[in-house]
């Protein structure tokens, strides 16, 4: 792994396990300002993005153990970071199945860096252009206190029982912890209402450091990982918007 840092600027993962084209990403980008770090292969670009923020992730299809696809399956359960995908192939069917397992963009080798950075811009920003339409858009909830003042809570065949504390898919009791029976009761007593995750911070751990982003994603992909287990796709009861934050709807 390689690391430049330049301050100010936004951060950039690039994973590719060959390294004359992570050392020519990179000097593409530094010339741009961006700061970069750089890993060889899906685990090493996993364990980085578990400890530390990206900005955007550039991620090569064609690797060893981990291909791309798989890669950006995984990071896709831990954190909403934009993701442009890089191939030499150019099959329409690759494009399709990494737009749709969570890719934002994808670029077909060879390619101008021009291009490369122009594809970035876009994503911030519409990344941006979202953030501002939400906070213009949606008000902050100020206290869990505002909740519903209701005994049960629904997700289609799913139950919460407010008095009891309990979790129900289908008649089977599903075990949460307490944290992720609170993120849980938070998405289901407002729906169609999105989340960034800072405000899941502030109105569940009482903080909005940026640097315990991961915390929120970790605890929601352990809470999706049990409602699966018991039956229901846990990416169908709580969404990720894409560089935003999260929301719970009913709508398919």
């Amino acid at each position: 792994m390689s690391v430049f840092i330049r301050k100010n600027h936004k951060k950039i993962l690039i994973i590719d396990d060959e390294a004359p084209m992570r050392e020519l990403l990179q000097l593409y980008l530094h010339a741009e300002g961006y700061s970069t770090e750089s890993a060889a292969g899906g685990k090493e670009a996993l364990s980085r993005i578990t400890v530390a923020d990206f900005d955007l992730v550039i991620l090569d299809l064609m690797m060893p153990i981990m291909d791309g696809f798989d890669v950006c399956k995984a990071i896709r359960q831990i954190s909403t970071v934009p993701i442009i995908m890089l191939t030499a192939r150019e099959e329409t069917v690759d494009k399709v199945v990494g737009l749709k397992i969570g890719a934002d963009d994808y670029l077909t080798k060879p390619f101008e860096h021009q291009e490369l950075i122009a594809r970035m811009e876009s994503i911030f920003r519409r990344q941006e252009f979202v953030q501002q339409q939400n906070h213009m858009i949606v008000k902050p909830v100020q206290s869990i206190s505002t909740l519903p003042a209701k005994s049960e809570l629904t997700f289609r065949d799913l139950k919460m029982n407010l008095k009891t504390h309990q979790v129900f898919y289908q008649d089977m009791e599903i075990a949460l912890t307490p944290k992720e029976y609170s993120i849980l009761k938070l998405f289901l007593s407002h729906k169609e209402r999105i989340f960034q995750r800072e405000d899941i911070l502030e109105l569940l751990w009482k903080t909005r450091s940026i640097n315990d982003d991961r915390t929120v994603d970790t605890h929601i992909k352990n809470l999706r990982e049990k409602l699966s287990q018991a039956g229901i796709p846990g990416h169908d009861v709580i969404k990720t918007i894409w560089g935003t934050g999260y929301i719970c709807n009913e709508k398919n």
